[in-house]
Parts: C-alpha cells; sequence; structure tokens
C-alpha cells in the first residue's frame, strides 16, 4: 500500500506564533517555526483522509491543495481538533455526498452540541455529515484497515490511529500497556512532544523520545509542538538520527 502523510499543522491549541508573543521563536524568520493547529492528510492511491478539522481547517486544506475529501477521523473533542468542521461543505458542494467522520463517543457528543445545527436543519447549505461512532476496536473506511490506538491526554481519551506500517498519536501524555502492544513493528511513528519542561496532559520532548526508543521506528515525527519547545534549527540538532521535527507541509511516504 502506497500511504503519503502530509503535515497540515504541528502547532499545539494557541499555533505559532502565538498571538501577541514576541519571543524568539514566534518572531522567527523560519517558516518551519509557524505552526497551524495539529492535524494530518493521509493519501493512498484511491482514498483521501484527514486526521483532525481544527480551526485552521479552511487554510490548511487551501494551502495543500487538497481537492477531494473520503472522510475525517478525529482524535478527541477539543476545539483546536474540531472547531473547523463547518467548512467540510465545500466538498461537499463538489462531490455532491456527505462526508463521513469518525470519532469515540465523546467527539460525537461535542459535535452534536457545537455543530447543532447541522442535526437541527434542513437548510442546504449546512454540512452534511455521516456520523461514525467508533471505540478502540479496529475498523476499516472502504478497504483501509485502521487501528485506534487509546491514549490519555491527562484524563481524557484520546485515539491515535495505526494504519499499515504507519502510527499517528497527538495530544497524549499516557500510554497503557495494552495499547503499546498495538504500536509495536510500526515503521514510521508520528508523536506529540509539547516542549521540554513537564506538562500535566503532553508528554515532553524526553517522554517522546522514551517511547520512541522503545517502540523503535524507522523513523519518527515529532508534531503537537508549542513555542516553548525552541527553534526548530536549534531542536533538530538534539535529536537522535531517526528523529525529526515535523513542520507544516511536510510530506513523507510511508
Amino acid at each position: 500500500m502506497n500511504l503519503k502523510l502530509t503535515f497540515l499543522g504541528t502547532g499545539t491549541s494557541q499555533g505559532v506564533p502565538v498571538i501577541a508573543c514576541n519571543c524568539e521563536i514566534c518572531t522567527s524568520p523560519d517558516p518551519k517555526d509557524n505552526r497551524l493547529r495539529t492535524s494530518a492528510l493521509i493519501e493512498t492511491d484511491d482514498l483521501t483522509l484527514i486526521i483532525d478539522a481544527g480551526p485552521d481547517f479552511r487554510y490548511q486544506v487551501l494551502r495543500s491543495n487538497v481537492q477531494k475529501l473520503d472522510a475525517i477521523l478525529f482524535t478527541h473533542q477539543h476545539r483546536d481538533h474540531i472547531a473547523g468542521l463547518d467548512d467540510v461543505r465545500s466538498f461537499n458542494f463538489k462531490q455532491n455526498k456527505a462526508i463521513p467522520i469518525y470519532g469515540n463517543d465523546l467527539v460525537i457528543d461535542q459535535i452534536k452540541r457545537e455543530f447543532h445545527y447541522v442535526f437541527e436543519s434542513n437548510y442546504p447549505g449546512i454540512p452534511q455529515l455521516e456520523i461514525n461512532q467508533i471505540d478502540k476496536s479496529p475498523f476499516s473506511i472502504r478497504n483501509l484497515p485502521i487501528d485506534p490506538i487509546e491514549v490519555l491526554h491527562h484524563k481524557l481519551p484520546v485515539l491515535g490511529f495505526r494504519i499499515g506500517s504507519l502510527t499517528y498519536i497527538t495530544d497524549a501524555n499516557t500510554i497503557a500497556t495494552a495499547e503499546m502492544k498495538k504500536i509495536y513493528g510500526t515503521k514510521t511513528l508520528v508523536i506529540n512532544a509539547l516542549q521540554k519542561d513537564d506538562h500535566i496532559s503532553h508528554f515532553t520532548l524526553d517522554e517522546a523520545l522514551e517511547v520512541i526508543a522503545d517502540i523503535k521506528p524507522e523513523k519518527a515525527y515529532l508534531t503537537h509542538m508549542s513555542h516553548n519547545m525552541g527553534l526548530h534549527q536549534e531542536i533538530s540538532k538534539e535529536l537522535p538520527e531517526n528523529v525529526f521535527l515535523a513542520y507544516d507541509g511536510l510530506s513523507i511516504t510511508v
């Protein structure tokens, strides 16, 4: 299976630069230090999926010239991961069908609250969604097998996804032993690393590197980084040779 992943966004809920912040990261001229809210585009020979549709969703799909959308996978219900969902309307109009969305019960409940008009009106201009509630059980989109991996974001269950030899995990600070077993054998691991200092609900850089050392992927990419992580060029020099800081627009083939 040919699989391409494009990082649509690699930042935190505030993005980078942070509003009104004048630190060296937020004022950096390096475009790799500019990070929209975390999201990823997954493309196979016949499927186009997006993981999370946050507030930057519209700009992200325009910037990456996404021409079709077959489904959206949601990791969890925080607004930096769901707030852009209304903009699927353009794909509804172009493809003349509802967009399937996949999420656990917490995600689906939050979407029904925040986008209540989608489910309460027949107005022709509202988003058309096909709801698919998932849990930790494997499922498929067409012929693409997807294995959800439940991690904890402090106390909140969040879903990562293993697709073939790729595993994508964001907003985690704990992974139970049973869920870690689903990740072993991964060749390409994407995992969140917020910053160097301790945080209540996100892996630090060192904690993410410990998970990577345990999984032993061929390559690993760090995402969901705040301005507190440091400059892209400087932090990159500190990483093991198979670990990379992801950046917006980076595409990799798995």
